[in-house]
């Protein structure tokens, strides 16, 4: 039997935390880790408090679903609510970053992230290149490699 790497390890891991998603648009899991320890993790779903999207209907904005705080969002607000330090940790993600996640991985530290699938927003992969932030595509059993495999 092959055992997992680090990088598939961790992703699988990513992959159990997005069942937790609220939202069956697009269910995402991130998990940031250091040092290879798990620091955070996070789902996208609703604002704390707030109903579930899948309970009372999705507030769509140009076919997107703005009503969730993304994983990455999410993992990134636990790990500070529970004063937890991520500079210089892995993010691994189930999906590759929006924009806005992107802008807030690389101003929380993060110096790498490893995603699944490719997700909307290829300029992620050029200012990660200019701010030293490595993209790692990691491809799934379910997910196909896409053409942003060249981009990053």
């Amino acid at each position: 039997m092959r055992r997992a790497s680090w990088d598939e390890y961790f992703m699988d891991i990513a992959k159990v935390v997005s069942s937790r998603s609220t939202c069956s648009r697009k269910q995402v899991g991130a998990v940031i880790v250091r040092d290879r320890t798990i620091l955070s993790t996070g789902y996208n779903g609703s604002i704390r408090g707030m109903p579930h999207c899948d309970e009372v209907g999705h507030m769509l904005e140009s076919d997107h679903c703005v009503a969730t705080i993304h994983a990455e969002q999410n993992a990134i607000i636990h790990a500070a609510k529970n004063g937890v330090a991520i500079d210089g940790s892995d993010l691994y993600v189930t999906a590759s970053p929006c924009w806005s996640c992107f802008k807030s991985i690389a101003n929380s530290g993060v110096r790498r992230v490893v995603y699944g699938e490719f997700y909307r927003d290829a300029r992620i992969f050029e200012v990660a290149g200019r701010l030293g932030i490595e993209l790692h595509h990691l491809p799934t059993d379910s997910q196909p490699n896409s053409a942003a495999d060249s981009l990053g």
